[in-house]
C-alpha cells in the first residue's frame, strides 16, 4: 500500500524530480569515469551480470556484482528505515535522504582528496558506497507508488508515455509527467557526463545537494490541503 506524501503533489513530484536528477548526476559518473557500471539502474546490471556466461565479454564483472550486492544493502537499510520511521512519514523521509546526503558527501570529500579512488580495484569501495545510497534512495521513494517516479529506473514512465499516447488511442493522462521525469534524467546525466570531462568529486557533492534540497521539501513543504483541514 502506497504512503500518503506529507507535502501536496505537486511538491512531491519535485522532491522526487530532484532526486531523479540525482540519478542522472551519479549514473554518469559510474559508467563514465568508474568503468561501464551502474549504481542506480540495477537493470544495466543484471545484464552484465548476464554477460558472466561469455568469456571475453569485455565487461567488469566484479564491479557489476559490487554495485548489485551494494545496491541490494541500501533497500535493505532503506526498508528498515520505511518500516521503522513511517509512523512520521516527514521524519522518516528526512532520516532516509539526510543519510544519503552524509553518504554522498562523504564519498565526494574523499574522492576529492585522493582517498578513494576512480582506477582499479581502490574504485569499488566507490561504488559500493554509491550503490548502497541509491538503494536506500530507491527503497525510499517507491513507497509512494508514484509509478512515473521510482527516481532510478526509466522503463515504466517511458512505457506509459507509448501505451497512454493517443497515437496508441489513449488520452495522454500524466504525459507532461512522464516527459519531465525523462527530461530530467536526462538532464542530469548531460550534465554529468559534461562535468566528468573536467572533475568528478564535484558531481557526487552537487548529487548530494539535490537531494538535500529533496529532504527540504519533505519537512518544510506544505500539508495537502485535506490534511491540512483536519
Amino acid at each position: 500500500m502506497a504512503t500518503e506524501s506529507p507535502v501536496t503533489h505537486r511538491t512531491t513530484v519535485t522532491a522526487l524530480l530532484l532526486l531523479t536528477f540525482a540519478t542522472g548526476l551519479v549514473d554518469a559518473v559510474s559508467v563514465l569515469v568508474l568503468g561501464h557500471v551502474f549504481v542506480a539502474n540495477m537493470t544495466g546490471n543484471v545484464i552484465f551480470l548476464g554477460f558472466w556466461f561469455v568469456p571475453h565479454s569485455g565487461v567488469d564483472m566484479a564491479a557489476a556484482v559490487v554495485a548489485f550486492a551494494s545496491f541490494m544493502v541500501g533497500t535493505v537499510l532503506g526498508g528498515r528505515l520505511a518500516r521503522h520511521l513511517d509512523a512520521q512519514v516527514r521524519r522518516w523521509l528526512v532520516v532516509a535522504l539526510s543519510i544519503e546526503v552524509v553518504l554522498l558527501v562523504t564519498l565526494a570529500a574523499l574522492a576529492g582528496a585522493g582517498v578513494l579512488h576512480y582506477q582499479g580495484r581502490g574504485r569499488m569501495l566507490l561504488i559500493a558506497g554509491l550503490a548502497v545510497t541509491f538503494g536506500i534512495q530507491s527503497a525510499t521513494a517507491r513507497q509512494f507508488g508514484i509509478q512515473e517516479l521510482s527516481t532510478t529506473v526509466l522503463t515504466a514512465t517511458i512505457v506509459g508515455i507509448g501505451f497512454d499516447s493517443r497515437l496508441a488511442g489513449g488520452t495522454g493522462h500524466r504525459e507532461g509527467l512522464r516527459y519531465g521525469v525523462v527530461a530530467t534524467m536526462l538532464g542530469g546525466a548531460a550534465l554529468g557526463a559534461t562535468l566528468t570531462r573536467f572533475t568528478v568529486a564535484p558531481i557526487i557533492a552537487l548529487a548530494a545537494l539535490a537531494v538535500a534540497a529533496s529532504a527540504a521539501l519533505f519537512w518544510f513543504g506544505p500539508a495537502p490541503q485535506a490534511a491540512a483541514d483536519d
